[in-house]
Order: structure tokens, then sequence, then C-alpha cells
């Protein structure tokens, strides 16, 4: 098997565990990309060998170019350098950018003809049928990377899609599972990034804290898989053992199972269709002994049910730019635990005011204007913060 990979966002934990996976299966790296940090991607890049790379960072690539001056890898910076790794030819790119940075480079790798490996849930939030439309059109495959969108791709193969009732998403509960709304006030970003289960970047694991990561995931789940938000349950599954599931008409429902440890999920998207050998752990049931599972709570962590609110008044742009720069306020200490609820709350209040009818169908253009008024909106909303939103990538 020799398959040629594209990494987006190389050094971040999705990237770092997808390099693993690379070397095992003996894949050639056609290119790497970053945020900032020039000194692991240098390490990736003596290993791997990419014939391109690029940093977002402009002074970081500088410092990238001048490190890796004796090897014939081109190092490129910013948006556009990043762009071009993407529509470099590979025949997968992998996608672990985090954020809506991602939605540009994804269509990028699917016009130049990749199939995309997607850890990026922000490409299908916002870029919905930008991305599902190009995918049809250029004959290339969307092949999940996220633990509980590959459960239910893989409890797929071999159905039909119209034999499926309901698809059921597990979440951990991420580090605050069964406190209240008022145990909530006074948590920590030190509280919010203790995930009982997943070593994720600071981002994902404060979503995951806020159950945001699950409302995103149930909007990816839409796009996915092309079935409407209320056909899809959300159940708390604390030892993250079962990813998923697929309920058929006739009630029989199938689960994919095993350990928490994402390079499964990488490495089948890497593999699909086939499998090999990957170096985790197996499960052992007996182990876990008892497996549980319990009904989010919508008032403590409403952002399911705002996710669901977004696909109906056709504002999924709206929350995950929202939600996207509140996170952000709240990990650099702007906004309390409770007000990133609040704000993505009244950021899709003041859209529905503003926006009237529903727009169907969006240019990469109206999708980034969405965005940037969802972040500003936010920000109007934090008196005194001096933030300015940066469009960042995994470091």
């Amino acid at each position: 098997m020799k398959k040629s990979l594209t990494i987006l966002g190389s050094t971040g934990s999705i990237g770092v565990q997808a390099l693993e996976i690379a070397k095992q299966l003996a894949l050639p790296v056609c290119a790497l990309t970053a945020g900032s940090n020039a000194a692991l991607l240098e390490e990736q890049i003596r290993a791997f060998r990419p014939e391109f790379a690029a940093l977002l960072d402009e002074k970081a690539a500088q410092e990238l170019s001048r490190r890796v001056g004796d090897l014939p890898t081109q190092v490129m910076c910013g948006a556009d350098g990043i762009a071009q790794c993407a529509a470099a030819g590979a025949h997968t790119v992998l996608n672990a950018i985090v954020g809506i940075a991602g939605l540009a480079p994804t269509l990028c790798a699917i016009n130049a003809g990749s199939d995309i490996a997607l850890a990026n849930k922000e490409t299908l939030v916002a870029g919905g049928s930008l991305v599902t439309s190009a995918v049809l059109e250029k004959g290339v495959r969307l092949l999940p990377v996220d633990s509980e969108h590959s459960a239910i791709f893989q409890a797929l193969q071999g159905e039909e899609l119209k034999s499926v009732k309901r698809l059921i998403l597990t979440a951990s509960g991420g580090p605050f599972f069964g406190k209240s709304r008022e145990e909530l006030k006074d948590v920590t970003l030190a509280d919010a990034l203790k995930h009982p289960n997943w070593d994720m970047g600071a981002k994902i694991t404060v979503d995951s804290a806020t159950m945001f990561n699950k409302g995103l995931e149930l909007i990816e789940a839409v796009r996915l898989f092309d079935v409407p938000a209320d056909s899809i349950e959300v159940v708390i599954h604390r030892q993250s053992v079962v990813h998923s599931l697929v309920e058929y008409a006739d009630n029989s429902v199938i689960a994919q199972m095993g350990v928490p440890d994402m390079k499964i999920p990488i490495q089948y998207a890497l593999t699909y269709p086939k499998r090999r050998p990957c170096p985790v752990e197996p499960l052992s049931l007996t182990k876990y002994g008892t497996l549980t599972f319990h009904e989010p709570d919508d008032d403590a962590f409403p952002a399911i049910r705002l996710a669901r609110r977004a696909c109906a008044e056709d504002a999924t742009v709206v929350y995950n730019g929202a939600n996207e720069i509140a996170n952000e306020l709240f990990r650099t200490g702007k906004i309390g635990f409770l007000d990133i609820t609040s704000l993505v709350e009244q950021a899709l209040d003041e859209w529905k005011l503003k926006s009237g009818k529903r727009k169907v169908g969006y240019t990469l253009e109206d999708v980034h204007n969405m965005d940037k008024w969802a972040r500003d909106f936010v920000l109007s909303k934090v008196r005194n913060s001096t933030i300015t939103c940066v469009y960042s990538l995994l470091t």
C-alpha cells in the first residue's frame, strides 16, 4: 500500500498520531503543515522528507526554512502556503486543522482530486453543501476521522442508508458530568482541561467540557450521512468504549467499539476499505466490566439543544463562529465557563432577527461573512475586551 499522504495540522495530537501510523504503514508523505511549531515540524520533515511544508506564522516559516535548508523540502507560509500544500496532489489529505480555518484547505484538496480524511468537523459544520457538493463533483471520498463519525461510517458498511432509523452519538460527558448549572459557575480553565478519557488540544477539550464538541458532531453527522438532526440521538457514555451506534428499521442496533484511542479511526480512514493491524490495546470487555449510558443534561449543558436549533434555522456557521471565539475568550481568561453557552445563544437570537428568511446555499464568501459577524457579535458583548480573534491552526 503506497498511497501518498498530506497532513494539515501535523504538529497537533491527531497529526502526530497520523504520522505514527504513516510510519508503520510506510506511507509516503507529500506535505505537512502547522501553525507556528517550527521545531516539531522540522523533526517531522527530517523523518518523512515531504516535498512541501508550510507554517501559518510567517516568522516561524522563515525559521523553518533556515532549519531545513539542507533538505529539498519547499517551505511556504501563511494561509496561501497551507492551501498550496493541500492542493499538492496527495492521494489522501488528512485535515487536522482546528476551526473554520480548515474549510478553505479542504476545498483546495477536493478540487485537486484528493480524498479527504476529515478530522476538522468545522469544515462540514460551516461549509455544509459547499463541501459535499464539491466531493460529488470531483468524485473523491470524504472519510471521517472523528471517532464517533468513524464508528457510524463503519456500522453503515454493507447497509443501505434508507434502512437507517436512528444514529446514536456517544459522548464522554467531559470533566463536568453530573454537575449542575449552579456548580459550573466558578469552574476554571484547568478544571475544563481535565478530560477523563481523551488527550486533545485545548480548544477541543474545552468544547468537550461545554458539550459544544458534541453539538458540532451532531451537525457534522447531519452533513456526512444526509440525515435530519431529529434522527440523531446523543447519549453520555463515560467509558468511551462504544464510539457510536446505528439503529436500523428492524430495530437492530450495530455499534462500533474499541479502547479510546484515536489511532483506530485515523488508520481506518487512511486504509479504507481495508483493515490493517493497529498498535493499540485490544478491547477487553471484562476489564471494563460495566458500560453505562445516560441522557445529556440539557439544562447544565445546552450546547446540543442549540446545535439542533442552528440546524433548523440554517445558522450552523453562526453557532460555530460564536463558539470558537467564546471558547478562545474563556481560554484567555476574559469570560467565565457558562458565558460560552450564553454568548452562542445570544448570537443565534440576534442572527435570527437579522437574517429574516432562511437562505439556502452559501458561497465561501457568505460563510466567512457569517463567521465574522458571529465573532464580532460575541466580542461586542464582552465589555472591555482587547482580544483580537486569530484563525489559528493546531500547534
